[in-house]
Formats: C-alpha cells, structure tokens, sequence
C-alpha cells in the first residue's frame, strides 16, 4: 500500500487541468483541518471551497467498489474506515462555513470542473454580496 499514489492521481491531474484551463487558479493539497489533518486535493481557501477526489477502490464506490476476497474482513474495515473518515471531514468542514465537492476518479474531469467553476462563481457572488451589505452599514 506504500506504493499507492495519494496524491497527484491521474483523476486529480485531469481536473486540476480542466480547471486551469476554465481560469482559474488554485491551491493544491491543501490542509484544511489540523486536526485530525485533514488535507483537500484542491482548495480555494478565500472562497472555503474544499475539492476532493476519490479513488473509487479506496472509497467504496457504489458504482465500481470491488471488494477483494483476499484478506476480505481487512479490506472492508479499510474501506469503511476511508468512507467514515470522509463523512467526517464533510461534517467538520461545512460545519466550519467550507463548501466541500467530492468527485470519483471514474467522473469526467470537464464536468467535474464546470460544478467547481459554478460553486466558485456562486460563493463569490455570496462573497460580494455580504461586503456591499457591510459597506451600506457605515
């Protein structure tokens, strides 16, 4: 398991390609949570905007998990581990104001890059909103 890539995935390449080339600019594994750490595959920390890219294996896809039949009590409790460890980083970043996207390798990377330009586009319209509410306080 040493052996297996966790970052910079062929998955994470594609979409941080897809989104370099909608423009935008990004921060790249990013801690997000110090603890426990927690780190996203691609960030925008001053829109708290948290992107994540799951291996389907490691992650419990619905649609292509596998389950080994080597080792199979070890495998499950890995994976579900992974699966509760992600549900909780969910729970601890939105609970934090942080929007959190979560895509699967098997995904488009183009799809998967116009939802991050959309929830972009959205917190930085909810962004520019609060400064001109605060503004007209004065």
């Amino acid at each position: 398991m040493a052996k297996v890539r966790q970052k910079d995935t062929a998955a994470e390449l594609a979409l941080r390609r897809a989104l370099f080339q909608e423009g935008l600019r990004y921060r790249v594994n990013l801690v997000v949570l110090e603890k426990p750490r927690r780190v996203a595959d691609v960030a925008f920390p001053g829109l708290r905007i948290a992107i994540f890219v799951d291996g389907c294996f490691w992650h419990g896809c619905p649609m292509h998990a596998s389950w080994p039949k080597q080792n199979a009590n070890f495998w499950r409790q890995k994976i579900e581990a992974n699966q509760a460890r992600d549900a909780d980083t969910n729970s601890k970043l939105i609970g934090l104001g942080w929007t959190v996207l979560r895509f699967w390798e098997h995904e488009s990377p183009i799809e998967s890059a116009t939802a991050v330009v959309e929830a972009v586009n959205l917190a930085k319209a909810e962004r520019g909103k609060s400064r001109s509410i605060s503004q007209h306080k004065n």
